[in-house]
This record gives C-alpha cells, sequence and structure tokens, in this order.
C-alpha cells in the first residue's frame, strides 16, 4: 500500500473512534510521514497503530498516543510548546504541524537519538528547536511556555517544567512508575498544580 493511502486510513479510523476529536490534529498527522522516522526495516509497519524501536531501547510512540495527546495540550498556531524527549523527532514534527516552525522546544537525554532527530527533522523541512539534555530540567532560557508534554514516564512532574509552563497552559504526560496514568496538568503559580487523569499507559522511563 502506498504510504501516503496507509496513512490516510490510519488518521481516518483514529477519528472515527474519536481518539482524535480536533481537526488540527488530524491534519497534522496526516501531513507527516511517520515511515521517515523510522529505519529502513520498521517502515512497511509505520501506519499500524503501535509503538516501533528506534534503537538505544526507546521507542516512537503509536499514532493514537501521539494524536490524544496533541488534542490534550489544546495549542494553535504561534504557541510555543517544550517537549521533553525528542526520541526519533516524529512527536515534534507533528506539533509542528499546528504550532508553526520554531515554536517547538524539545529535549533529549541520549545524544545519539537527539542528533539524529535534530538531522531528520531538518531534512524533512521542520524548524524545531533539539537540545541534549536532563529533561527534568525543561529549557529555562526559552520559557515560558503555552504548553509542555512528556514523551517518557517520570515518577513525579518535574518540577521544572511545570515552574516553565504558563499558569493558563498545560503539562500532559505519563506519570508514575510501574503503574503509568497518562495525565493532563494545570500548573498553578506557587509550583502546585491540579491533574486530570486520562487513562492508563505504559511508556518507557525517563532517563
Amino acid at each position: 500500500m502506498e504510504m501516503a493511502t496507509a496513512r490516510d486510513r490510519l488518521v481516518d479510523s483514529l477519528v472515527a473512534n474519536d481518539i482524535i476529536t480536533k481537526p488540527s490534529t488530524a491534519e497534522a498527522m496526516r501531513a507527516v510521514p511517520r515511515h521517515e522516522f523510522v529505519d529502513a526495516d520498521q517502515q512497511e509497519q509505520a501506519y499500524q497503530d503501535r509503538p516501533l524501536p528506534i534503537g538505544n531501547d526507546q521507542t516512537i510512540s503509536a499514532p493514537h498516543i501521539v494524536g490524544q495527546m496533541l488534542d490534550l495540550i489544546d495549542v494553535e498556531p504561534g504557541d510555543r510548546v517544550l517537549e521533553i524527549g525528542t526520541g526519533c523527532g516524529y512527536h515534534a514534527a507533528v506539533t509542528t504541524e499546528v504550532v508553526g516552525d520554531g515554536n517547538v522546544y524539545s529535549v533529549e537525554y541520549d545524544r545519539e537519538l537527539g542528533e539524529a532527530a535534530r538531522q531528520r527533522l531538518a531534512d524533512l523541512g521542520y524548524d524545531v528547536a533539539v537540545r541534549i539534555g536532563d529533561g527534568r530540567e525543561g529549557w529555562p532560557e526559552e520559557a515560558p511556555f503555552d504548553a509542555s508534554y512528556l514523551t517518557c514516564a517520570a515518577a513525579e512532574p518535574p518540577a521544572a517544567v511545570l515552574e516553565q509552563t504558563a499558569t493558563d497552559g498545560v503539562v500532559v504526560g505519563p506519570f508514575g512508575l510501574g503503574q503509568q496514568e497518562l495525565k493532563r496538568l494545570f500548573p498553578g503559580s506557587d509550583g502546585s498544580y491540579d491533574a486530570e487523569t486520562i487513562a492508563p499507559v505504559r511508556f518507557v522511563t525517563m532517563r
């Protein structure tokens, strides 16, 4: 099956099952060639709704999770977004399709993955800032952000990420070790937050 056709069928399915509810999210996922973010031997499986290995014991998230998280951060063109866990760069590309070039700031712990993602995103025409470092520190020089999300599970929401997210913004990610839950957090001005639990999930653990 031709890749674009397979991609459209996948997104159609996610929309039909109410996993993706925002038209902007569906458009973004139709625009990004997921197969370009995995190794050649994985490309035939790129439009199956499941995670795939990307090397160094890391994975590219299943498409439904990427779409669901993009819906949850509820961003618009021009919003500035912090991503913790660049991985292969796919999630950042999908987010960039909504907020526009130059508005996604992504932190990756693994230097090899981060540098490869930076190059891949540039080759595909996405202007995403990628920093190699500890995601728990966020990206203070570029704060505040309108929304933040984590693509790896943390025991607790990183304090720096909460602090760097605007009080009218949101933080979305998997939290908990062992039993993980996808949550949407609403930061307060004093380091506190309100939390909404979305669903049980299984992500790689934050390093």
